[in-house]
């Protein structure tokens, strides 16, 4: 005999409680959470269109999966970005600053679409090297107003987690309350996931080995800057170089002064700010080892 709506309500409700337990249980289990982010320019060819790394994807999901056989109780929740993907569309259609006509609902849709795609790529790398890989599309669940993420996929995630995924979420376009519809970086959403899980470290891996002190893609002269602390980051944000290739969320710049905007509200928190076309950097990463290069942001 099939439920009644009634019936079907209060199932609802009692399976929420019970995941709401189950949930708090996780979440006290003293398990390591890490999340890491691939960076668009390091999984795609920035400067041409939908042009995926894919050696470089499949390297980095064998590194993935080391790290889990070598630390079987690590949590890894994994975000990337969209590249010559999703940032092509946004840009060419202004979607981060507003949607309202149909032809920028169009180019929202495709955004979407494209970014999915580059999602899809990389689940399927991580899942043929054994990762338990769960591809979650943030724009589902994202809400946002004027710009900023009001209301992101926490409980999602969180749920994929206390059931041994490694859920990938990605920079995604969102509806906003203000502009109609917007662009929501990884970043932005590690933000509203930082709030609701805790990791310990974050890890932002991308396609040059940290921070420097002039962009080392154009000019060789320059020095990795092996910690970085909000205090010190007003002195080299001058120095700090955009993305090559469209990037319709700010480039490196914008992503360190997110990073230094969690550790603001968490002193206790690790950022590493990472190349991840040096094999091997993200598995000495994940697992915490000294051999990991790259630039540490910390509180003062």
């Amino acid at each position: 005999m099939g439920l009644t709506m009634r019936s079907a309500f209060l199932l609802y409700d009692s399976m929420q409680n019970f995941q709401s337990v189950r949930t708090l249980q996780f979440l006290q289990d003293g398990a390591m959470t890490i999340f890491v982010k691939l960076g668009g320019s390091l999984l795609t060819d920035k400067r041409e269109k939908e042009k995926p790394r894919q050696a470089v994807i499949q390297r980095l999901a064998q590194e993935i999966q080391r790290a889990r056989m070598a630390q079987p109780d690590l949590r890894i929740v994994l975000g990337h970005g969209s590249g010559s993907f999703g940032h092509v569309y946004a840009s060419t259609h202004g979607t981060r600053a507003g949607v309202a006509t149909a032809a920028q609902w169009l180019g929202f849709a495709q955004t979407a679409d494209a970014a999915a795609r580059l999602n899809r790529i990389v689940v399927a790398e991580l899942l043929a090297a054994g990762v338990p890989a769960w591809g979650i599309q943030p724009s589902v669940m994202l809400r946002c107003a004027d710009g900023r993420v009001a209301a992101g996929p926490e409980s999602t995630v969180l749920a994929a987690l206390a059931r041994g995924l490694l859920p990938v979420v990605y920079g995604d376009v969102a509806l906003d309350a203000v502009r109609g519809g917007t662009i929501a970086s990884t970043e932005e959403i590690f933000q509203v996931l930082d709030d609701a899980l805790l990791p310990s470290r974050i890890i932002l891996a991308g396609e040059v080995g940290g921070i420097y002190s002039a962009d080392p893609l154009v000019d060789a002269n320059v020095a990795l800057i092996p910690a970085v602390t909000p205090q010190s980051f007003a002195q080299i944000r001058s120095g700090l170089g955009g993305s090559y290739g469209v990037d319709v969320t700010g480039g490196m710049a914008a992503k360190v002064a997110q990073a230094l905007s969690w550790i603001e509200k968490r002193p206790a928190l690790q950022v590493l700010i990472c190349s991840g076309l040096e094999p091997d950097n993200l598995y000495h990463a994940l697992i915490g080892s000294v051999h990991a290069l790259g630039s540490r942001l910390h509180a003062a």
